[in-house]
């Protein structure tokens, strides 16, 4: 599968706070927006393609 680099504008502080929360559980931060996507998708049945 073929990646793809974007940038995001967030608020600082809510950037820092779940920074925070993904470096204390783990969880790689791009990844947890993916799935939020792939989430996202799924439940406005958009398909693939």
């Amino acid at each position: 599968m073929a990646r793809k680099t974007i940038a995001l504008s967030v608020d600082d502080q809510v950037y820092e706070n779940y920074r925070k929360i993904c470096d204390k559980n783990g969880w790689i931060l791009s990844k947890q927006i993916e799935n939020f996507m792939a989430e996202q998708i799924k439940k406005n049945g958009v398909k693939n393609g």
